[in-house]
């Protein structure tokens, strides 16, 4: 997992002169150029966000603390975007059982759980079945 949290940063350290780039002359040669970085981050991430969810999510409940996970989740909102932390509240919400979900759901900030209920859920649904194309989406709030 931490290789490919290497990865992927080095993907986007990669992609983020190319995109600067093409914001400015939107040429379609650099924009061919950065649909292909794209692509190459998106298969790091395909495996990994798979194994985050089937393999470490499940385990996070039974070895890290309220205080540990709490830690955890601020510092890793601190690390990517609010945009994708949306989508993914579904991913979170999902490997929990559904009397667990709602007592998460109640923690996160009214925000945040509203965004989710606006955009998260759709985006959610979307990630997943990218990451797992023909199975069903599993149930979240």
């Amino acid at each position: 997992m931490l290789e490919q949290h290497r990865q992927v940063t080095q993907r986007l350290e990669n992609i983020e002169p190319v995109r600067l780039s093409w914001m400015e002359t939107a040429d379609a040669e650099t924009g061919q150029e950065l649909a292909e970085r794209y692509e190459d981050l998106k298969a790091v991430l395909d495996v990994h966000l798979r194994r985050e969810v089937t393999e470490v999510m499940p385990a996070v409940d039974k070895v890290m603390t309220q205080k540990e996970m709490k830690a955890a989740a601020e510092h890793g909102s601190r690390q990517v975007s609010n945009k994708f932390l949306v989508g993914y509240l579904g991913m979170v919400l999902a490997t929990n059982p559904p009397v667990d979900r709602k007592e998460l759901f109640k923690e996160i900030p009214a925000p945040v759980r509203l965004a989710y209920r606006l955009i998260g859920r759709r985006m959610y649904r979307k990630q997943y079945s990218t990451l797992f194309p023909g199975r069903p989406v599993p149930e979240t709030l």
